[in-house]
C-alpha cells in the first residue's frame, strides 16, 4: 500500500485536492483535522493528558472538549502549544496507521496541514504540497472560518511549509 500525504497551509486547497483524489481515483483520504477533533473527545490518552496539562475544566460535564479553555492554554505560550501537540500528534499518527491498515485500496492518503510537526512525514511514502497565492488563501480562510485577516495571518505564521514535497500542486 502506498501512503500519500496532502499538505499545505491554511486555505491552500488541500480539501479540494483530497476530494478530487477520492472522487476521481477512489483513493480513501483520512482527514487529520476531523479525526484529531474526534480523538480529543474519545482517546483516554489525550483526555488524561489534557486534564493533566490544562485542568479538569478542559472538558465540560458532558465530557466534551472545552475548546475555548484549550485555546486559551494553547495560545498562552509556544511551550504550551508544544506540550499539547506532543500529546495529540502521536495519537493521530497511530490512528491514521490503524485506519490505513483497514483499507483495501492500493493507495491511501492523509490530509494534514501539520505534516512535519506531527511526524506524519515519517510514515508516508509520497508528499503532495498544495499551494495557492497568499491573498487567495486569506480570502478562502476568512470566508470559511468567518475570521478576520489578522487571525488568519497569525495561523499562517504558525504553520510551516513542508520543504521537500514529491509533488507541488499550485493555484487550486
Amino acid at each position: 500500500m502506498i501512503k500519500l500525504a496532502i499538505t499545505g497551509g491554511i486555505g491552500s486547497g488541500k480539501s479540494y485536492v483530497a476530494r478530487q483524489m477520492t472522487e476521481l481515483f477512489g483513493i480513501p483520504v483520512y482527514d487529520s483535522d476531523a479525526n484529531a477533533k474526534r480523538l480529543n473527545e474519545e482517546s483516554p490518552e489525550i483526555r488524561n493528558g489534557l486534564v493533566d496539562l490544562v485542568g479538569q475544566d478542559v472538558y465540560d460535564l458532558q465530557g466534551h472538549l472545552n475548546k475555548s479553555r484549550l485555546a486559551s492554554y494553547l495560545f498562552a505560550s509556544a511551550e504550551n502549544a508544544q506540550r499539547v501537540n506532543a500529546l495529540v500528534h502521536p495519537v493521530v499518527v497511530a490512528d491514521f496507521l490503524r485506519w490505513a491498515e483497514q483499507q483495501t485500496a492500493p493507495v491511501v492518503a492523509i490530509e494534514t496541514a501539520l505534516l512535519a510537526e506531527s511526524g506524519l512525514d515519517k510514515v508516508v511514502d509520497r508528499i503532495i504540497r498544495v499551494d495557492a497565492p497568499i491573498e487567495l488563501r486569506l480570502e478562502r480562510a476568512m470566508k470559511r472560518d468567518n475570521a478576520h485577516r489578522e487571525q488568519i495571518l497569525e495561523r499562517m505564521a504558525r504553520q510551516k511549509e513542508y520543504p521537500n514535497p514529491h509533488i507541488i500542486i499550485n493555484n487550486i
